[in-house]
Order: structure tokens, then C-alpha cells, then sequence
């Protein structure tokens, strides 16, 4: 799984360091990012088909080595070099760590929509973790929402059910994975421009592939037959657009107005996962899939919330005491 919210403020990065045009334009901002989740979703769907084909470790090597292609033509070879590097390091590392969990599951055949409904209580572990990260307090609603939407994965995992697998329990580690790294980007997005954080990332997917086959050895040649290596290139050149489409998305919109989106792989993932192999989710995944958007959805209403009394606090602090 790649990292869906890519340089979400990148207003604050140096003058002298290239940056994406920051004007306000929400409408187009929502269309080019559900155009980047559905994209990367089909790459999630390509690399799950290559998989028995290549494993894990050559998966994540083309994938890198392709994305890095992707965003530096998208970005004509300009902002890549980052300034937080230690950080940006980390960052990486652990998201590679994501993609070996989620590879790892689909190569053992887990279902590309109950992958998606389990990594959906990411944005509820953001939620928790922004409390010691940034430093955000969260009143009894939202702590009441998350907690249902805890209780909304627990459905999903219903014991004895099709996705009661020890995958599952390594796909939601994952997603608190991917929650951490998701706060980190809002803090390097201070000091990096959103390219050279989608950068690090997938250039970190080359030596950890490589670091990783005698682990995951491949399945056969690194170059293999033809129509795998079309789809392993597309895996790569998807994930470098999808994350370019992101920064420019995260650029030009609020968040607050995109992060609803995110819950349309749920759909894609449905979709693809049926057309390819047939997948049909179960009732408690879907329900509890529902219950888990509903809580997050939730949760984004309220910080949208808070954000407006915030504002309007200040202002009538500006103004002063009315005479």
C-alpha cells in the first residue's frame, strides 16, 4: 500500500526549495485526488496478480525503481532532494515496512477489499497518535467514535470469519504504521517539498527489496516474462503518479475536504477484487467497514469543527472587548 496523503502542507516549505502552485481550487483538488486512489488501487491490483510470479522483495525493487522514474518526470527533476533526512529516513523505512506487510498477504491470498476495510481504521489510529505527536487534544466525541470504530474493525475480524487470519492481525500493525508516518508527513512538509518526500519513499524500496531476497527469494528471473514485467512497470509508474497526483491534490485543497476520499479504495478495491479473483466480501465486512468510514467520517467532522470555534475564538480576540 502505498502512503495516500503525501505533502499535505507543503505551503510552509523554503522560497528558495520548488514548490506546487498552492492556489485554492477544492473542486479540482477532489478530482485529481480520487483520480490518485483510484489509480493507486490498480496498482495494488497489479501488484497482488504479479506476486506468485516474482514475490515480495522483487515486487517492492520494481516498484521502487519505477516510482522514482514516475515522480521525477512528473517533477522535471526539480525539489527532490530533501532537508530532514534522518526523519525522511525513518519515514521511509517504516512504510516499507507497510508495503512487505500488505505484499506478504496478498501473496498468501489475502482479499484485495479486505485489505482495504482493515487498513481503514488508519485514520482512526491517526486520531490517537496525534494526541503524544502533535500534541492535539481529543474530547469525549471523538474518543467515543473511535472507540465505535474500533468496534467496527472487530466486526470485520469477526472470529471464524473469512478474514480471521494472523494477516490480519499484521495488516492492522501495518496500518498503525501507516498512521505514524501519515503524521510525519504534515511535519516534514515544514522543510520538504511534497516530491522529495514521495521520493525517499519509493527510492527506500530498492534497497530494502534487495535486503529482503533472502527472505522472500524470487519466484523466478528478476526480469520475468513479459506480461509480468508490464505489470510490475505499471505498479511502479501507477505508485509515482498516484503520489504526485496526491501532492498537487494536498496543494491546491484542504484536507479537511480531501480525506473523505480515501474511503473510495474500499470501493475500487471491491470492484477490482471482484472482476480478478472473484472476490466477494462478507456481510460483517461490510458492516463493519460502514461502521469504521462512519467514524472516521466522524472524527473528520469534528476536527472541522474545533478548527471553525478555533478560528472564530481568535477572532474575537483580534477585535477585542466589544465597548
Amino acid at each position: 500500500m502505498a502512503d495516500r496523503t503525501q505533502g499535505a502542507t507543503a505551503a510552509s516549505a523554503p522560497p528558495s526549495r520548488p514548490r506546487l502552485p498552492l492556489t485554492q481550487d477544492t473542486i479540482k483538488g477532489i478530482a485529481v485526488v480520487a483520480l490518485g486512489y483510484g489509480i493507486i488501487s490498480g496498482a495494488d491490483a497489479a501488484v497482488k496478480w504479479a506476486l506468485p510470479e516474482v514475490g515480495v522483495a522483487v515486487a517492492m525493487i520494481w516498484r521502487g525503481v519505477f516510482g522514482m522514474i514516475a515522480i521525477a518526470i512528473l517533477s522535471r527533476g526539480q525539489g527532490l532532494v530533501p532537508v530532514r533526512r534522518p526523519l525522511l529516513a525513518l519515514r521511509s523505512i517504516l512504510h516499507c515496512a507497510v508495503t512487505v506487510s500488505f505484499y506478504l498477504a496478498w501473496f498468501r491470498g489475502f482479499p484485495l477489499g479486505g485489505s482495504y476495510a482493515v487498513n481503514a481504521a488508519a485514520p482512526l489510529m491517526m486520531t490517537v497518535l496525534a494526541i503524544p505527536l502533535l500534541g492535539e487534544k481529543v474530547g469525549w466525541r471523538r474518543w467515543t467514535s473511535t472507540c465505535v470504530g474500533f468496534a467496527g474493525v472487530m466486526v470485520i475480524l469477526q472470529p471464524g470469519g473469512e478474514l480471521w487470519r494472523w494477516e490480519a492481525g499484521m495488516l492492522l500493525a501495518a496500518a498503525a504504521l501507516l498512521a505514524l508516518t501519515r503524521i510525519w508527513t504534515r511535519v516534514l512538509a515544514r522543510t520538504d517539498t511534497p516530491q522529495a518526500i514521495a521520493f525517499a519513499l519509493l527510492a527506500a524500496h530498492v534497497p530494502t527489496g534487495f535486503l529482503l531476497l533472502p527472505v522472500f527469494p524470487p519466484l523466478g528471473p528478476l526480469i520475468p516474462a513479459w506480461d509480468v514485467t508490464l505489470c510490475l512497470a505499471f505498479l511502479g509508474l501507477a505508485n509515482g503518479c498516484a503520489h504526485f497526483l496526491f501532492a498537487r491534490a494536498f496543494a491546491i485543497a484542504p484536507v479537511s475536504a480531501l480525506a473523505p476520499y480515501e474511503y473510495t479504495t474500499l470501493l475500487w478495491g471491491g470492484i477490482l477484487g471482484f472482476l480478478l479473483w472473484a472476490e466477494v466480501p462478507a456481510l460483517n465486512t461490510l458492516v463493519g467497514a460502514l461502521i469504521v468510514m462512519a467514524a472516521g467520517l466522524y472524527n473528520l467532522h469534528r476536527e472541522h469543527v474545533r478548527k471553525r470555534e478555533a478560528e472564530a475564538t481568535a477572532r474575537d480576540a483580534a477585535q477585542g472587548p466589544r465597548p
